[in-house]
């Protein structure tokens, strides 16, 4: 029997750091990491056209300093910065310490593995047949500079009485290569027949220093002109 591990938790400290950033002892903890969860679910849940990827949640001294990484910032922001001015007094309500904004933007949507397996989920909802959407997120991904994927979908694919999993693979995914910046995700797509769940690993390349921020700093360098001032 496989033992799987999460590439995002094996490579913690490593090559990547934590979504939400910031040290805290006792109930204090419990009320801040409820908090995360609670702005995280928020701004996913009220924007699902700006294509967010992730949501990095750093809390130095009393500020909370929230940065969405989203492939649509525009849809965040709003004519004349309206409707981020909106969900920042929204999220302020939700904490007790000052909230500032940053909206990154993400450049090649089609190489971050949230975003691939979101697209997949949004696909086989609309009844699009999963083999084309999966052959096509892998083609983009390649053609990008993705360096390997592999995606997999499980359920009742096609609308089957038997579940099963189907899974294509293209170039190299070295899972078990702790310098290798391996990108992962997982959606659901909710059909008529039952949840089709997707996972997807993309492989971008080795990282060979030491430098657990070294995804992040990738990250902001292939899109520093994609990056909106705090407010």
């Amino acid at each position: 029997m496989g033992q799987k591990s999460n590439p995002i938790g094996l490579r913690l400290q490593i090559n990547r750091t934590w979504d939400s950033r910031w040290y805290a002892e006792g109930r204090d903890y419990a009320k801040l990491l409820s908090e995360d969860i609670k702005l995280r679910k928020h701004i996913v849940d009220s924007l699902p056209q700006a294509a967010i990827s992730k949501v990095v949640i750093e809390r130095p001294a009393k500020l909370c300093r929230i940065s969405i990484y989203a492939a649509r910032p525009g849809v965040i922001i709003g004519k004349k910065g309206a409707d981020i001015e909106k969900l920042r007094t929204k999220l302020s309500s939700m904490t007790d310490s000052e909230v500032k904004l940053n909206i990154v933007e993400i450049r090649k949507p089609e190489i971050d593995a949230k975003l691939v397996a979101q697209g997949i989920a949004d696909q086989l909802i609309r009844r699009v047949a999963f083999r084309r959407a999966m052959k096509r997120a892998v083609q983009s991904a390649l053609r990008l500079g993705a360096e390997g994927i592999k995606i997999v979908c499980g359920g009742r694919l096609g609308g089957a009485e038997i579940a099963r999993v189907e899974w294509y693979r293209e170039g190299r995914v070295p899972l078990h290569t702790l310098r290798a910046n391996v990108d992962y995700a997982e959606a659901e797509a909710l059909t008529a027949y039952g949840i089709i769940g997707i996972k997807c690993w993309i492989f971008k390349g080795e990282i060979l220093a030491h430098d657990p921020t070294a995804q992040d700093r990738l990250m902001m360098e292939a899109q520093t002109s994609g990056v909106r001032p705090a407010r």
